[in-house]
């Protein structure tokens, strides 16, 4: 019976140590993706979203906004007085003087408070619009950058590829320098250019490095720098925002919403200068009672400072070149946008045809053309050089063709970032990507 007992307390203890293990791990993976899942586009832009330190920075910045709007429409705390009048320094003084306790107000003078007001939430949309802006380049500079670490990794397939052909170049030579049918410089040239395909892989390879740690610094996250990237780069020329013009979408553009509120906030403060050297009045009441002759008292102040030494001149004189600074800055914003959208727009349909023009004319010939002087070379209907040559012009097609592909998908990446800033933005708040 007591083997029984134990046996039974020992089961349900492994249970419940199970059961708690997995709830324990459940509640942990909760809103979590997989630290090793593949790095997609989209899960990218929401793990800059959420980790990017310079997103949070703006982040804090907005807070601090909100919290001066807030301070902004405060008085001042009352004052609490007290005081001791007329008190002989000889014993029994406190018996012989007045003693007054009171409290004192300042009192803004009017329409500072309401401007005051209308800075703080001024500011506080600067600051949102200043956030969402930051936001939108962040989504656009992430996928330009996961599409540069694409495109390098697709470049060091081609770096492999040609690393192969070299070898297989120079493997051939050897068996044709021994059999007699070559010149051994035909075999030095060809182990040459097998060294020269394996240094540019090297280089490829720390190409590589380098996207992931661009990328894995704007996420944030220095962990993904070893995540696998899935994606493919878009080889189509089309985007639907050629369709969408200015007219569209300036007016709602972060950065130029940002630079209105930076506009409204420099005219709220050049108002506030105006009226920031009239008196605040301050007021106060007291009570008390002269012992020297038994009576109670009560005291009322009034003082008013005299704006004769400063009128606030320096002060209006810098918030007017404020608001013209600001009023400049919003017709700057306005021209570059247009500026950048139409060199942006001249680029994507040049990358769009340039992509045409190599996937479907120059990419054929040149595998075709490698193949026939491949087979060539091994029947000796070719030279030596000629493959080289082949071999050389076909690698540079496809960099070329992975290089087109590259600003097509950027130049992409940045027309949406103009007609739609967040398209790329998911709902991350289901998701705990902090790493």
């Amino acid at each position: 019976m007591k083997n029984y007992l134990i046996t039974r307390i020992t089961s349900f203890c492994a249970v419940t140590a199970a059961v708690i293990t997995c709830c324990a791990g459940g509640a942990q993976g909760k809103g979590r993706e997989p630290a090793g899942a593949s790095l997609t586009i989209e899960r990218a832009v929401r793990m800059a979203l959420v980790n990017n330190p310079d997103l949070k920075a703006s982040d804090a910045r907005r807070e601090a906004a909100a919290g001066r709007a807030g301070q902004a429409r405060l008085w001042q705390n009352p004052e609490l007085e007290l005081s001791v009048e007329d008190m002989p320094a000889k014993s029994s003084g406190w018996a012989r003087s007045k003693h007054m306790a009171g409290i004192s107000q300042s009192i803004p003078y009017p329409g500072k408070k309401r401007l005051d007001n209308e800075i703080g939430m001024a500011g506080v949309m600067a600051g949102e619009a200043g956030w969402r802006a930051h936001q939108a380049e962040l989504a656009r500079d992430v996928k330009i950058a996961f599409y540069r670490a694409l495109t390098a990794e697709h470049a060091a397939k081609v770096a492999e590829d040609l690393v192969a052909l070299a070898e297989y170049s120079a493997e051939t030579s050897k068996k044709r320098a021994d059999a007699g049918d070559s010149a051994l410089q035909e075999q030095l040239r060809a182990e040459i250019q097998m060294e020269q395909a394996k240094t540019a892989h090297s280089e490829a390879l720390e190409k590589i490095a380098e996207t992931r740690r661009s990328l894995a610094l704007l996420l944030g996250v220095p962990s993904a720098f070893n995540s696998s990237l899935s994606g493919v780069l878009d080889d189509s020329g089309s985007s639907s925002a050629l369709n969408r013009g200015p007219d569209a979408w300036l007016d709602s553009h972060p950065a130029m919403v940002a630079a209105r509120a930076k506009s409204r906030l420099a005219g709220a403060t050049v108002r506030r200068a105006e009226i920031d050297h009239m008196p605040d009045p301050k007021v106060g009441i007291s009570a008390g009672r002269d012992e020297a002759v038994n009576e109670n008292l009560v005291e009322l102040r009034l003082s008013i400072p005299l704006p004769f030494l400063d009128k606030g001149k320096s002060k209006i004189r810098e918030s007017v070149a404020g608001a013209r600074e600001a009023d400049a800055e919003l017709v700057a914003t306005e021209q570059r946008l247009l500026a950048e959208w139409g060199s942006v727009r001249a680029r994507f349909k040049a990358a769009a045809s340039q992509v045409a023009v190599h996937r479907e004319r120059v990419l054929p010939k040149s595998e075709q053309a490698l193949a026939l002087v491949k087979t060539g070379f091994e029947q000796g209907k070719f030279s030596f050089i000629d493959l080289l040559d082949t071999q050389r012009m076909t690698a540079e097609v496809r960099l070329s063709y992975q290089k087109k592909l590259f600003e097509l998908n950027a130049a992409r990446a940045e027309l949406e970032s103009f007609v739609d800033p967040m398209s790329a933005k998911q709902n991350h708040s289901s998701y705990n990507l902090t790493y």
